[in-house]
């Protein structure tokens, strides 16, 4: 049994942990910032610092939800993990994988005229998505060929 290829989208890995720090870097020096008892003007005291900066961390939350995708594969089939849920495909109900020219990301597509999203190979890795299309192409190719 070979290793598994591990398949992650690299620039909206980078592109969504720089978008988190930078949110709860925004909203706590905002927080921090907020005007505390000026003389005829709004205050904000510590718990609305608090919820201001919760906000911030919220955010960052869900921008970090992004990063989850991933695809999983070995000779059984490939686990695909996207914005939302995760799914198991073996390779018998699989007819193909492709990525067509503008793309953003790879698909599965299945015997069922059914297209799965592979979120987890992204067309702006480039070289790096092509190269886990062909990795994924082969363990494709292999499983026909192994013996039932």
């Amino acid at each position: 049994m070979t290793e598994p290829v591990v398949l992650r989208p690299r620039r909206l890995l980078l592109v969504c942990r720089l978008a988190g720090v930078v949110l709860i870097l925004v909203f706590g020096i905002v927080a921090w910032a907020l005007p505390k008892g000026e003389a005829g003007g709004e205050q904000f005291r510590l718990p609305d610092q608090l919820a201001f900066f919760g906000i911030g961390l919220l955010l960052s939350a869900l921008v970090l939800r992004f990063t989850r995708v991933r695809v999983v594969a070995d000779e059984s089939g490939a686990l695909i993990r996207n914005y939302v849920g995760e799914k198991f495909v073996p390779w018998q109900v699989v007819a193909g994988v492709r990525m067509d020219d503008g793309s953003p990301w790879a698909s599965l597509d299945l015997h069922d005229d059914d297209t799965i999203a592979l979120l987890g190979v992204q067309a702006n890795d480039g070289a790096r998505a092509v190269d886990g299309v062909l990795a994924l192409r082969d363990l494709l190719a292999r499983s026909r060929q192994a013996p039932p």
